[in-house]
């Protein structure tokens, strides 16, 4: 069955995937991150509420949260073109992974901030921290492990983005699954390429299971 896959073929869109999922869980953390803190520190009674930026964000962050993938792909061509000069390929794929998979983050990071004791930030205002202070020597080093807990949801949430994107030609083991697994109906090809993406997942959820519990013993 597994004598027509050719291997090195397999090898390089393993490759791509990881590329795509690396290069765009990075650029989710440094736009995720500081959009979460944004929303936690605005939202009503946080140190910096701020009703009309809270609800700025909320939306735009909703909106793209609540447009589906696939839709989100044909949509930014143009704006992929515009960033990364394709639409195709790894770097045509990494503007809409990112601007799906940013929004989800932001919301988790919201949501861990919010499940943190009350008592750290009201400490840190009594003793005359700034936002920027709380953020930066309370907030974010007491959610360490549930951020990256979140990282972790997400990076596993690209790979299957990451696959999708092989509709509209994103390279990687989705684009290798519906080229020659569903439009020349190589059922081999797409074996692998499922199986391959299923032990991706696996490893990442593994190691990052293993080093949110070091964080938690520490």
């Amino acid at each position: 069955m597994m004598a027509n896959v050719d291997w090195w073929m397999i090898g390089e869109a393993t490759i791509d995937t990881l590329l795509m999922t690396g290069f765009s869980l990075l650029f989710t953390l440094l736009i995720g991150l500081p959009v979460g803190v944004l929303l936690f520190l605005t939202s009503p009674g946080q140190v910096m509420e701020n009703k009309a930026t809270y609800q700025s964000v909320a939306f735009i962050v909703n909106v793209l949260r609540s447009v589906p993938f696939l839709i989100l792909l044909i949509v930014m061509i143009p704006m992929s073109r515009l960033i990364v000069g394709t639409a195709l390929g790894v770097q045509g794929s990494i503007p809409p992974l990112v601007a799906s998979a940013a929004p989800f983050f932001a919301r988790l990071v919201e949501n861990v901030l919010r499940e943190l004791d009350p008592g750290v930030s009201e400490a840190c205002r009594s003793m005359g921290a700034t936002s920027r202070q709380t953020v930066l020597w309370a907030l974010l080093p007491e959610a360490t492990t549930g951020i990256l807990a979140a990282t972790v949801v997400t990076a596993i949430t690209l790979v299957g983005y990451s696959a999708m994107s092989g509709v509209i030609g994103g390279g990687g083991l989705g684009d290798l699954a519906v080229r020659y697994g569903y439009q020349r109906y190589q059922a081999d090809v797409m074996a692998v390429t499922v199986v391959i993406l299923v032990i991706m997942v696996q490893v990442f959820q593994v190691v990052g299971d293993r080093w949110v519990a070091r964080l938690n013993r520490r």
